[in-house]
């Protein structure tokens, strides 16, 4: 799998933000992280970079294009399909109706953040170390 590639946040809120960036110091996570203040910013970024992002965290309420949208464009576009990135949702807001619209787009995890940092941190350690052990379909590709 990419396991180098930079790691994308899709995430409106500043406090949250800096919260991944300690916990990602934290935890010696060296990939680069990519902030993006909601979908469409993140969507542009993915449909022009050339890079192969090793996974996406995501919110689910941002303004402009939501978590949901974004998932359900990467989804509906062949290239951005096939670069087949982990998304995985990380987010305040969780219930049921997002939780089903989420894992019926299929996508890849649906967490609620922790409400401690100790909490986050044991997530945020599980998603990463669970992804870097995966295989990825274009690991599988020769040049």
């Amino acid at each position: 799998m990419f396991t180098k590639g930079p790691i994308l946040s899709i995430e409106d809120d500043e406090d949250d933000q800096f919260l991944i960036q300690a916990v990602f110091k934290e935890l010696g996570i060296e990939n680069e992280l990519l902030f993006f203040g909601n979908g469409k910013l993140a969507l542009d970024y993915l449909m022009k970079t050339p890079i192969q992002p090793f996974l996406i965290l995501c919110d689910v309420n941002m303004p402009v294009m939501n978590g949901l949208e974004l998932h359900q464009t990467i989804a509906d576009n062949d290239f951005l399909r096939k670069k087949a990135i982990p998304f995985v949702f990380l987010t305040t807001a969780a219930n049921a109706s997002l939780v089903n619209q989420a894992y019926f787009q299929s996508v890849q995890g649906f967490y609620q953040k922790a409400s401690t940092f100790a909490g986050f941190q044991q997530q945020m350690k599980a998603i990463i170390e669970y992804w870097q052990g995966c295989l990825h379909p274009n690991s599988y590709l020769t040049t």
